[in-house]
């Protein structure tokens, strides 16, 4: 069994008023290089077998119809699963 993330963002001229309160509670927290925060949303999607360039073709086309809301998201990241959770281990966190 395969799985497949998407993650969508606000478009960038979207105000993002939750991404906007954590930014503003991060240095009271002793996080203070952080200069901004824009909160989105991940999908994982699973399907039968392998994730193939269709699945992910398909899987792109489902976060574009259904997943994410053209007028006020992007769809930033489509992508077999083993792949992010490598990208995350390098970035240093937790697959």
């Amino acid at each position: 069994m395969g799985r497949v993330v998407v993650e969508v963002m606000p478009k960038p001229e979207i105000l993002d008023p939750q991404g906007k309160a954590v930014a503003g509670a991060l240095p009271r927290l002793g996080f203070g290089r952080f200069t901004g925060v824009r909160q989105g949303k991940r999908f994982e999607l699973e399907v039968e077998g392998e994730v193939t360039a269709e699945v992910l073709e398909e899987a792109a086309r489902a976060a574009e119809v259904l997943l994410s809301n053209p007028v006020i998201e992007d769809v930033v990241r489509v992508a077999p699963v083993e792949a992010d959770a490598a990208t995350t281990a390098l970035a240093g966190g937790t697959a």
